[in-house]
């Protein structure tokens, strides 16, 4: 990837998470980015070519994070929250990034950013299964994944974070 696009992406990502995506223009990501217009236009046709861009990077870097905390584990339940634990306290303690653009797109259901969004979740569900839990079990971890996600806005991420760790033990 080049470098100028490298910058968009991580300038982008900031911006829309900080900010909103219908809320910052193209022209400010240009700005902070401080590439050119049209190189911009060389690697996105449109702003939700580069809102999709960002979700998927997004995504992949989150998978990649939970992938290696369960590495070398006896228990993956425990080991997955913790690694959210630390993904939230690095990279997400102002919510959800994907459940925010289905907030921002979700008017339209046929939406790609909203098909993504949704798309994600299921990934997610998905994931867990592959490291070793039955549906069941998948479902109540996402269920502590998004509720930490969503407390760590309002409360102190470290309490959260005790409580999650502790919930997940009786996954």
């Amino acid at each position: 990837m080049s470098s100028k696009k490298e910058d968009l992406l991580n300038k982008a990502e900031i911006l829309f998470y900080e900010h909103s995506f219908h809320s910052i223009g193209l022209k400010r990501v240009i700005n902070e980015a401080n590439v050119a217009v049209m190189t911009l236009y060389n690697h996105f046709a449109s702003k939700e070519d580069l809102i999709m861009e960002v979700l998927k990077r997004r995504e992949k870097r989150y998978f990649s994070y939970l992938a290696s905390g369960i590495a070398h584990t006896e228990e993956p339940v425990v080991e997955l929250a913790k690694a959210h634990l630390q993904w939230l306290k690095e990279y997400s303690a102002k919510g959800c990034m994907f459940l925010r653009a289905k907030e921002e797109f979700g008017a339209d259901p046929s939406n790609e950013i909203v098909q993504f969004v949704n798309q994600h979740k299921q990934h997610l569900l998905y994931k867990f299964c592959q490291y070793g839990l039955d549906e069941s079990a998948a479902l109540k971890l996402m269920i502590l994944f998004e509720g930490a996600t969503a407390l760590a806005e309002t409360e102190d991420i470290e309490k959260v974070g005790e409580q999650l760790i502790e919930l997940s033990k009786l996954i």
